[in-house]
């Protein structure tokens, strides 16, 4: 399954600039798109839709960073190829990547977990970033960056990383730490804001 889909897409990039333009525009800022997703909902919710924000910024950073040190360990172990270094006369290179191990992708771990643990939480934005993931994912294949279990193992790690976080005490913690954050940077911005009326 791996190397067709690789090549049909990688190949699609290849005739079409129109495609490949935004797609590759779009993956390569992708990682910078979900953090400030995070961050807006940490700094810039107003009102009574505040608390809950913070909660779930804190839940999807939380997913994303365990997953991603979870993902970490399996390329150590699992050592594979990306598709430009294993098959460099066929498939060509949209952007400039290194050749380190590729499973299984850090890009569609981080973007997934970030995704289902807003979706769990909040289903129109979360809807939205798991369309935003699966693109990133599909875009990473057609660059020739990942294969496509690559970018599914990515997916079901940082999905099951962000579901198993969502339950019971582990929430009930991570809601904690949220409230903790918040409360510290609301008396942070008075502070600043008081100094900058007086």
């Amino acid at each position: 399954m791996d190397h067709p889909v690789v090549h049909a897409l990688n190949q699609l990039f290849l005739r079409h600039d129109a495609l490949e333009d935004p797609v590759v525009a779009y993956v390569n800022v992708s990682a910078p798109v979900f953090a400030a997703v995070l961050v807006v909902l940490f700094v810039a919710a107003r009102g009574s839709a505040r608390h809950a924000a913070r909660r779930v910024a804190v839940a999807a950073a939380a997913s994303a960073g365990v997953a991603l040190l979870v993902a970490n360990v399996l390329a150590g172990i699992v050592d594979r190829a990306r598709p430009f270094a294993a098959d460099p006369r066929s498939v060509h290179l949209f952007s400039h990547h290194a050749a380190d191990p590729g499973f299984p992708s850090d890009h569609a771990t981080g973007a997934f977990a970030i995704a289902v643990a807003i979706f769990l939480r909040h289903r129109r934005l979360g809807s939205l970033l798991l369309v935003a993931a699966a693109l990133l994912s599909v875009g990473r294949v057609a660059m020739g960056v990942h294969w496509p279990t690559d970018v599914i193992a990515g997916a079901a790690l940082g999905a099951a990383t962000a579901i198993a976080l969502d339950r019971g005490a582990v929430r009930r913690a991570l809601d904690r730490v949220a409230d903790v954050a918040g409360r510290v940077l609301d008396h942070a911005l008075g502070r600043v804001l008081g100094s900058t009326r007086a």
